[in-house]
């Protein structure tokens, strides 16, 4: 969301720089109308003198400009005393300017119209009322109609930027909103669908666990029993994640998202597999050493998936799983020889999309293919 803490104002645009140069300018405005040519002015020496003066007047001039927005007096009172000692000129001008653009209330703006008019209504002897009164119009009212229309222009600005930060903000609270409630409906989906019969599914076996007379067939049951509890309490896992966790509701110790699979728990793992039939090989290259914990365990969850495509698309044919560590990496490859069918169990190809990402994430590289004789290699490789 964009910060409008504070808005740019006219004021603030200009004060910085432009008003203050254009203060000491207008100072000298008087000097160059004068009556007298600019050569009698040189040669009485009075030149040097009207230029020395409009130097002063512009420099407290242009210091009342930057100090306007706390105290305007200083510019106020240089801008009468000047007015009155020569002639008012262009610096009543940038005085109004700043007035109307400094001041918010209608009575001040008021008497200090009033009083700058009279500055130039009240004209020196010789003047003609009609240049007077052209001048209140030119320097006075000008200025201030001026400043006043960028004051306005300004808070509309303001307002249209408040307007728009508020409709962002509304926004991103419905899009939340909507986000979670996609979440909780996903997780409902979820809980209702694969929990529910995954839990059949280790009720199942356990009771073939209990009843099986050969001990080969209560082993597997029990196998199956033990992988379907492991899958329920990762589900339910998931699903708070789904449902949404924060510091209010910290995740148990022993949550399947707090303490992490690593390669210490590669070789339990690889037993499973070899439980189910796979015949698998484990071959480690390098000097092993610890590794970060998101490494570890996004190595784990390549050999998982790899495995798990292995049961669904091969079947029970020879893998091999080799964990290399080099240097400044960690690169994990799983390897199966062709499978008899190509096809034992549906799959919507999302586990190696998945993979690819994780291992993307923590700046790794990740391939998949298939190679002539019907084989199949997942490589992945870490920087660690």
């Amino acid at each position: 969301m964009v910060d409008t803490s504070w808005v740019w104002s006219p004021r603030d645009r200009l004060a910085p720089r432009s008003l203050p140069v254009l203060a000491f300018c207008a100072a000298f405005f008087p000097v160059v109308s004068g009556s007298r040519s600019y050569v009698q002015n040189l040669l009485q020496l009075s030149l040097v003198h009207d230029y020395a003066q409009a130097t002063a007047v512009g420099l407290l001039a242009a210091f009342g400009v930057a100090v306007a927005p706390r105290r305007m007096w200083p510019l106020l009172a240089v801008t009468a005393v000047d007015a009155a000692l020569r002639s008012p000129g262009l610096l009543v001008a940038v005085t109004s300017y700043v007035v109307a653009t400094t001041c918010r209330r209608r009575s001040h703006l008021a008497i200090y119209a009033m009083s700058a008019s009279l500055l130039f209504l009240v004209p020196p002897p010789g003047a003609a009322l009609a240049s007077a009164g052209g001048g209140v119009a030119l320097f006075v009212w000008l200025p201030m109609a001026l400043g006043l229309w960028a004051t306005a222009r300004a808070q509309v600005l303001e307002g249209l930027r408040e307007r728009a930060d508020r409709l962002e903000g509304e926004q991103f609270a419905r899009t939340e909103r909507a986000r979670a409630q996609e979440r909780a409906r996903i997780a409902r989906d979820m809980h209702d669908v694969v929990a529910h019969r995954v839990s059949l599914m280790v009720l199942h076996a356990g009771a073939l666990e209990i009843n099986a007379v050969e001990h080969d067939t209560a082993t597997r049951a029990e196998l199956i029993r033990t992988t379907g509890v492991e899958a329920l309490t990762q589900l339910r896992a998931v699903l708070g994640v789904l449902n949404g966790s924060s510091a209010e509701h910290p995740r148990p110790a022993g949550d399947p998202l707090v303490e992490r699979p690593s390669l210490a728990e590669l070789d339990r793992l690889l037993d499973r597999s070899r439980s189910a039939g796979v015949p698998v090989e484990r071959r480690d290259e390098g000097t092993a050493r610890t590794l970060p914990a998101m490494v570890e365990h996004a190595a784990y969850r390549v050999v998982q998936e790899a495995l798990t495509n292995v049961h669904k698309h091969a079947g029970a044919v020879a893998t091999r799983v080799t964990v290399r560590f080099l240097p400044s990496a960690l690169e994990v490859t799983v390897g199966n020889a062709p499978g008899d069918d190509g096809r034992v169990l549906p799959g919507g190809g999302f586990g190696l999309v998945g993979l690819r990402e994780r291992v993307e994430l923590l700046g790794g590289e990740f391939t998949a293919r298939r190679g002539a004789d019907g084989d199949f290699l997942v490589r992945a490789w870490f920087p660690a």
